[in-house]
């Protein structure tokens, strides 16, 4: 195991640098760039434009460089001194803005994992148990529901219900009088009574997802062999169902792994956009959007690389999980 640690780690290397360099081509494809948007953006105000500005503008932003040069310049400012660029946009270093966003953004992600785990779990190990059951039927429609039903849609409706019937301000992770209060306990109560919504926003898709793979996965081990042993030997219903079938059809659970760590920093941005939250997702819309080529070529960098760890510790762990997974 040790050995198949090591050499994923060192695959992981040339693997990283070559999803950085393809990151950076795909920004520069569209036409145009920043300064390009910059210069639209005035000319539509009414500005007039210097042509030796534009011409400082561009030395001052890089331009004028060779798009290896470009590349170069940045990936070797985040390998040598941890620099992930400028922001032409922002005005500020790149690295300043990400880990602005970070605290938010894997709060709000983590939570709403735990709550896809939390729900997912027992009713699709209830489904499976108590298959076409009433039970069953009723969780299958909230499935079908929470899959169907965009999460922009539900974000507004809860925001809508808040409002109404609770008396909540929405959209933000702080009601107005304590976004710019220093942190207390009441902010921070505040700010608990204002998560509730982004989490069950984020996690209704994904739970709904898992309760379905549970279930049919769970319904397949139910059928084996090993099962019918354990209820001869007189074992507990409880025990046969949670220490053997539960535990080999938990992989799917761990297999998210590998996609939850990107989407940590990625977030659901449609749904962080409606719901007004200072997540990594919007910053990373809006970087796309104005060509922002540090700012967005540094976020899929950096989901690039939590998607290849994601991966290793999804192997690791479903190696520990199910012991029919072996590596060498």
């Amino acid at each position: 195991m040790l050995g198949y640690i090591i050499k994923r780690v060192l695959y992981m290397i040339p693997t990283l640098f070559g999803m950085s360099l393809i990151a950076f081509l795909i920004i520069q494809l569209p036409p145009g760039d920043y300064l390009t948007s910059l210069l639209a953006s005035m000319t539509d105000s009414g500005q007039t434009i210097d042509p030796a500005q534009i011409e400082r503008l561009k030395e001052i932003y890089g331009f004028n460089d060779p798009i290896y040069v470009q590349y170069w310049k940045w990936i070797s400012g985040i390998l040598l001194r941890g620099d992930f660029g400028y922001s032409f946009e922002w005005g500020q270093p790149v690295a300043g803005l990400i880990w602005d966003r970070m605290g938010s953004t894997v709060a709000i992600s983590l939570l709403s994992l735990v709550f896809v785990w939390a729900v997912s779990l027992p009713i699709g190990i209830y489904s499976a148990v108590r298959r076409h059951s009433v039970g069953d039927h009723v969780f299958t429609l909230f499935g079908f529901l929470g899959l169907a039903v965009p999460n922009f849609i539900l974000a507004l409706t809860l925001m809508y219900v808040a409002y109404k019937y609770l008396g909540q301000s929405v959209g933000g992770l702080y009601s107005p009088e304590y976004a710019d209060a220093p942190m207390s306990f009441a902010k921070f109560w505040d700010f608990l009574a204002h998560l509730w919504i982004p989490i069950i926003v984020i996690g209704a898709s994904g739970t709904a997802a898992l309760i379905r793979i549970l279930r049919a996965n769970l319904t397949d081990e139910l059928n084996k062999p090993y099962v019918v042993t354990a209820r001869a030997k007189g074992l507990p219903e409880y025990k046969v169902i949670l220490k053997y079938p539960v535990r080999i059809a938990l992989n799917p659970f761990v297999s998210a792994i590998g996609w939850v760590l990107p989407h940590l920093v990625s977030g659901v941005t449609i749904t962080a956009i409606v719901l007004n939250l200072p997540t990594a997702g919007p910053l990373l819309f809006r970087a796309l959007v104005s060509q922002d080529m540090y700012l967005a070529g540094s976020f899929i960098l950096l989901l690039s690389a939590l998607t290849l760890v994601g991966m290793l510790v999804s192997d690791i762990l479903l190696a520990v999980l199910d012991p029919r997974i072996r590596f060498t």
